[in-house]
């Protein structure tokens, strides 16, 4: 089977933003399998830059309004929002990436990608008739103070981590992309990537304070 990756990169965007990009190729893709359109979807990944923003999972019950409103005081993003096959394997593709930068990670029973008992990819996906959208954040270089101001992932006792930190030298978004592109393509057995054209804003652009998220 030739199944051809197609990689969009959205550059510096806000959460809203990147939601948004997703649920339009989600669109398209029920849209083929209900028999609307006569053009397949295209199987994509996309690549993106995220605004300071918190996001809550299956933990939150944990935050109630007031620790809402206090998060997007300090000027982030909060939205509150398991297909066990697919998330593992995006946790062997962030695996292959840190590997590739000679970083030694791996999963714990918490959700995610560890260097020891420090967080540096977090993951959290959400499916509709086997389409999925969001996906996971690998830390390249972002700004770590804001992880000062909640338990990340709700876990306590762990920290969190980044490429930068665990290499000693900022690592920019740009040179982590094609290694991620490439460990995403073998872990999904794709035997052909396309790249396509930037569509969205890209903003701000961060070299020093930086995350990478990527979602299909």
């Amino acid at each position: 089977m030739n199944r051809v990756l197609y990689v969009r990169n959205l550059g510096r965007i806000s959460y809203s933003e990147g939601l948004r990009a997703q649920e339009q190729l989600q669109r398209q893709h029920l849209d083929g399998l209900a028999g609307k359109t006569s053009e397949p979807a295209k199987d994509t990944l996309l690549l993106c830059e995220h605004h300071p923003v918190y996001t809550t999972g299956h933990r939150a019950g944990q935050y109630s309004d007031s620790e809402e409103d206090r998060l997007k005081k300090l000027g982030a993003e909060f939205h509150r929002k398991s297909m066990k096959w697919y998330i593992c394997q995006l946790e062997k593709s962030v695996i292959r990436t840190c590997q590739s930068f000679g970083i030694q990670a791996q999963t714990s029973p918490d959700t995610g990608v560890w260097v020891g008992d420090r967080k540096i990819c977090a993951v959290g996906v959400h499916g509709s008739r086997f389409i999925t959208t969001h996906g996971f954040a690998l830390n390249c270089n972002p700004d770590m103070t804001w992880f000062r101001h909640i338990v990340p992932c709700g876990i306590v006792g762990k920290g969190v981590t980044s490429l930068s930190m665990e290499l000693g030298h900022n690592v920019k978004i740009q040179d982590t992309i094609p290694t991620m592109v490439a460990s995403f393509a073998a872990q999904f057995d794709c035997s052909e990537v396309r790249h396509l054209d930037q569509n969205v804003p890209t903003g701000r652009n961060s070299e020093d304070e930086a995350s990478c998220s990527t979602a299909v």
